[in-house]
């Protein structure tokens, strides 16, 4: 008997496919979001955590072989001793792929477009025509910085708008195996980059470009590494776009680039602060877009389905010892 505990909001269909499974016994807890800590006894016995968060008492968990989390980062189960315990983990890479794209190709038009200081014309019965209002992005340079889902998906939507795309990974492109991707989305073959760069290309990457996309998770290697250098590298005309998360960006060094011209502006989704103070200077300034970490949220349309879907799916595997989706490295779970 395989023992689940699931720490989610409940889809009832793929809770009771779930249930019906044989050898699988299932324990639902009402679902917590923010860091917290579980009854001893609760946890001693069980196999499987699907969760959010794991609990702050996740060495209570004595027997515990998997855990499947609901996000795309995977920042909360870094460096908490999966390991050494030999627990694997899976994220829930995939399931946020279509909106962040739809929320990354929109911010490139308000931003081209200048839809911001349209919007302020509007409150102040300015009627204006100018040209900065009447951009098309089509024959565009967008550069995507890393190719996970989130950069597969957006660069298939650009290139069906006659954007050229340019990708920087680290070690090349591979065909994606064992990944949940939904049909007709991304790029499992990664087929559709016209340029590629790889680890030590970042300038030559930056250089030429309209619109810059981060799309790397948030890791001991990738935090802080856009800095003043990489920003200085790109066009004074080019718009960055960071649906990933904050501190992949230098904090600093992105005021002093859009308060000081070095690029056009910024579409951000992810912040330094959360919720970001009032006092900080990125809520003023006429150039940058900030939305409140919602482009794939768990609030999403189809969050709650998706990511059941990796979950019912990732326990059929698990128990046919088939390839698990999305599971994590031991690298990654280190930090890397």
């Amino acid at each position: 008997m395989i023992n689940v505990l699931v720490n989610m909001p409940v889809q009832p269909e793929r809770l009771n496919q779930l249930q019906n499974m044989p050898g699988i016994r299932v324990e639902v807890v009402p679902y917590i979001e923010e860091r917290h800590r579980l009854p001893k006894d609760m946890l001693r016995d069980q196999h499987v955590l699907f969760c959010s968060t794991p609990p702050d008492n996740i060495e209570d968990m004595t027997a515990l072989k998997l855990v499947q989390i609901s996000s795309v980062g995977y920042k909360q189960v870094m460096d908490i001793g999966l390991v050494e315990k030999g627990v694997r983990a899976c994220s829930a890479q995939g399931v946020v792929d279509v909106p962040i794209a739809e929320w990354t190709i929109t911010m490139m038009i308000q931003l081209a477009r200048d839809m911001r200081g349209m919007f302020r014309n509007q409150d102040n019965q300015i009627w204006d025509r100018s040209a900065r209002f009447q951009t098309e992005i089509r024959g565009s340079r967008a550069g995507i910085w890393g190719y996970g889902g989130i950069g597969r998906e957006t660069a298939r939507l650009l290139k069906t708008m006659g954007i050229h795309v340019r990708v920087l990974v680290r070690e090349g492109i591979k065909e994606r195996e064992h990944i949940y991707c939904l049909p007709g989305t991304g790029d499992p073959l990664g087929v559709l980059p016209d340029q590629v760069f790889t680890a030590g290309q970042e300038i030559e990457f930056l250089q030429d470009l309209d619109f810059m996309i981060v799309a790397v998770p948030l890791t001991k290697d990738t935090e802080g590494m856009i800095g003043e250098k990489e920003l200085r590298a790109l066009p004074e005309t080019a718009f960055l776009l960071n649906p990933a998360r904050g501190p992949i960006i230098q904090e600093q060094a992105l005021l002093k680039a859009l308060t000081e011209n070095w690029i056009a502006g910024a579409a951000l989704d992810t912040h330094y602060y959360y919720p970001m103070p009032a006092s900080h200077p990125l809520w003023k300034l006429p150039n940058v877009i900030m939305t409140p970490h919602i482009s794939g949220s768990s609030q999403s349309t189809h969050f709650l389905d998706r990511v059941w879907d990796v979950f019912v799916d990732n326990i059929a595997r698990f128990v046919d010892g088939k390839p698990l989706l999305n599971e994590l490295s031991q690298r990654q779970l280190q930090g890397y």
